[in-house]
């Protein structure tokens, strides 16, 4: 059994103590280290080489904001922020994924007596994805590289696939563009997202897994640096070309024709316990694939998990089409290769070139 060390990094005596008891509930992790602040987190990231970093943002001597730029500097070890702060300054979870962070979680979702239980398994489950994903990267051991000249073979399969005239143009192939992520999304979609260019004719709809109140500022942030208007989905909006709708966390987010022909939203709160993620990329996906039929593409980024292989699995089954991330640039490479491996795909490519394959559609 594989076991991941984790260096916790925490001002308070009393949260390394609850954060570190809360991380050896799972026999896969251990805690392989302390620290009280960001100078000691760099200092034992040296020492120690733990596989995953917890981190604080508000701590004396040097916070974790502070202490995440300089441990990216010197190595490659992933971090998850957790922090009380976030929930009422969303900007700072945000810039510490600018930063290099891969992830954040509000301490009160985690440690207080009423915690989900679904959200500390979420939480444990993600630490050892992005750590086994982080390991495999530092051992190289990729099943298989893309290198460039095998990214411009698989364009090139899709330049002769049906439905795709090579001459003079293979874009207007689709309608609607949905975009699924997670662990790691939002770093993705800042890789993606701002190079749409203003002329660009159908409107995104991005599925990303966050907590509540979230995804209002992560809309927010994102409209003042892309080149199209970007707003959080509301129930009764219109899908309008050229605008980016960012699903919003809690609720489910879906799609219906309206009696004039166009496009609208439903967003609305889930009862189905059974359904871990609010928004969940199949809920949207199973209600779009039926509307755009082979007008749709959806693309499926890093995230831990399979959401988003039964609505691919839609999506195919009305002859739409369907990109994933390559898993040597996934922070974790679950959603994808779900998706991948159960054939659904009709390409995979590293982030780098997501934008291009999408363009090739669009």
């Amino acid at each position: 059994m594989q076991r991941y060390g984790v260096l916790v990094v925490d001002d308070s005596a009393v949260m390394r103590k609850y954060i570190g008891l809360l991380i050896e509930k799972d026999p896969q992790l251990f805690v392989a280290g302390i620290a009280r602040n960001g100078i000691e987190a760099i200092e034992k990231v040296q020492m120690l080489k733990p596989d995953i970093v917890t981190m604080d943002i508000e701590m004396p001597e040097m916070d974790g904001m502070t202490a995440l730029q300089e441990i990216m500097k010197i190595c490659s070890v992933p971090v998850i922020m957790l922090s009380n702060q976030t929930d009422k300054d969303p900007a700072l979870a945000f810039k510490a994924m600018e930063l290099g962070a891969v992830d954040f979680y509000l301490k009160g979702q985690l440690l207080s007596n009423d915690a989900e239980p679904e959200v500390v398994k979420d939480f444990l489950e993600r630490l050892k994805a992005v750590a086994e994903n982080a390991r495999k990267k530092s051992e190289g051991g990729w099943l298989k590289k893309v290198n460039s000249e095998s990214v411009s073979k698989m364009i090139d399969d899709i330049l002769k696939s049906p439905g795709i005239e090579k001459e003079p143009t293979t874009k207007n192939v689709v309608d609607l563009l949905i975009i699924g992520c997670s662990t790691g999304g939002p770093a993705a979609l800042q890789s993606t997202l701002p190079y749409f260019s203003k002329d660009t004719r159908v409107p995104i709809l991005v599925i990303q897994h966050m907590p509540p109140g979230f995804t209002r500022a992560l809309a927010e942030r994102f409209d003042t640096f892309c080149n199209l208007r970007v707003k959080e989905a509301e129930n009764g909006d219109i899908l309008e070309p050229g605008k980016i709708y960012i699903a919003p966390a809690g609720f489910q987010t879906t799609l219906y024709r309206r009696q004039d022909g166009k496009v609208g939203l439903k967003v609305q709160e889930s009862f189905d316990e059974k359904i871990l993620y609010k928004p969940s990329v199949d809920i949207t996906l199973n209600s779009a694939a039926p509307i755009y039929k082979e007008r749709l593409l959806a693309v499926i980024l890093t995230g831990m998990g399979n959401d988003g292989l039964e609505g691919c699995r839609a999506v195919k089954r009305y002859n739409g089409h369907v990109i994933v991330e390559a898993e040597e640039s996934c922070v974790v490479y679950g959603m994808p290769k779900a998706v991948y491996e159960a054939g659904l795909a009709d390409i995979q490519v590293p982030l780098p070139h997501i934008l291009n394959s999408i363009k090739l559609y669009i």
